[in-house]
């Protein structure tokens, strides 16, 4: 199937896009919103209610719009490369894991992202509340996965500091 193809069969299928579909489908994070559909061989997320799907776009606008120096960009408006989007994603909801004082572990992934940010809501009264500067610095923090170049140099460094002098 072509690009543009799927592009516009992604589209009639899927009504309402999930926000957090990049983290989802690389197993970052899960929703009790995400439903799952298949195109083709591959693999999409729609968002299950209209509530949902605009508290996470709206929690998403603030951060693009507030994170724009730790992702040493200046528009906050066109589409983000993967990994900028995914340090948005993923560093965003563990910021808010902080700000709520929740138990994290950085190698967890985030079980319910409507239920963490209707917690947030509930804790901070609104979405535009939240403590922003201790989530952006976690946005700032997050490192994706290492490239296949990184993980063979932090291998070779472990296995020279492993032998024997």
């Amino acid at each position: 199937m072509d690009q543009d193809a799927f592009r516009d069969t992604y589209k009639a299928v899927n009504e309402r896009r999930c926000p957090y579909e990049k983290a989802v489908l690389t197993g970052n994070c899960g929703c009790t919103q995400a439903k799952r559909f298949c195109i083709a061989e591959r693999e999409g997320l729609c968002c299950g209610a209209d509530a949902a799907q605009a508290r996470c776009l709206e929690y998403l606008e603030h951060l693009r719009t507030l994170a724009r120096f730790a992702l040493k960009t200046n528009d906050s408006h066109s589409a983000l490369p993967h990994a900028k989007a995914m340090r948005i994603q993923v560093g965003g909801l563990r910021g808010v894991q902080a700000a709520l004082a929740l138990e994290t572990d950085d190698r967890r992934p985030i079980e319910d992202v409507d239920a963490l940010l209707r917690a947030a809501i509930e804790r901070f009264g609104s979405l535009a509340d939240l403590p922003y500067q201790g989530i952006i610095q976690q946005i700032a923090a997050y490192k994706g996965r290492q490239s296949f170049r990184e993980r063979r140099r932090a291998r070779k460094q472990r296995r020279e500091d492993d032998e024997p002098a």
